[in-house]
């Protein structure tokens, strides 16, 4: 990929298309997940492939989109896409292996999922959000591209795909487990949800190889 791609100081979402389709790629599949940073629950990712004529307006990465934003291109994503799969590896698997396997793996079963419901994507382009590859077959062609979910419309869709479900899971985990405010913070590292740990300790959907508590000294 052009490292003109990497120097632009304008960040454009769709240049990553501009540039693929340009280069003869036709069907492009955008791989990006949610949830590498919080202390609880799941980390989830989504791969979409849109088409190129997909209509879609305010594309962008889903954490410079508003709550309402991210809801209501959610729908659309879901209607327009050629294909689109959500995944989620739960907090006990993070901590079997550690975050970053568990995301990677999380995009590369999202991956999978939708080459399995429609075989003609199995040659597609993987445009991955950052540095890392997927796990994904090795004959695959991917290509990592750091903020990625800013330059490519398929990796943003994936990012508010897998943005707007983590929240929801985490708006049900609330229900049940009240005390810890994750309406509120979606299981990130917050004053609050520290100190909610140290009053009550963890609950099953916390990540027990993250620090949970606050230092003495912060």
């Amino acid at each position: 990929m052009s490292s003109d791609l990497f120097r632009a100081q304008e960040l454009s979402c769709g240049q990553v298309e501009e540039w693929a389709h340009g280069q003869g790629y036709t069907d492009l599949i955008g791989l990006d997940e949610a949830g590498r940073g919080p202390l609880a629950g799941p980390v989830v990712a989504a791969a979409v492939c849109l088409p190129q004529d997909h209509g879609l307006d305010g594309l962008n990465d889903s954490k410079a989109l508003s709550e309402g934003r991210r809801e209501s291109l959610y729908e659309l994503i879901i209607s327009a896409s050629r294909g689109h799969s959500i995944v989620s590896i739960d907090a006990r698997e993070i901590d079997q292996t550690n975050i970053l396997a568990a995301s990677l793996k999380a995009m590369g079963l999202a991956w999978s999922e939708v080459v399995a419901r429609e075989s003609s994507l199995k040659d597609a382009l993987v445009l991955v959000d950052g540095n890392k590859r997927a796990t994904i077959p090795s004959h695959v062609d991917q290509r990592p591209i750091v903020k990625g979910d800013a330059r490519s419309t398929n990796i943003a869709a994936a990012s508010i795909l897998a943005k707007v479900t983590r929240d929801r899971l985490m708006l049900k985990a609330h229900e049940q487990w009240p005390v810890y405010g994750f309406d509120r913070h979606k299981g990130y590292p917050t004053a609050m949800h520290r100190s909610a740990i140290a009053e009550h300790g963890p609950c099953p959907i916390h990540r027990m190889s993250f620090r949970l508590q606050a230092k003495r000294d912060e």
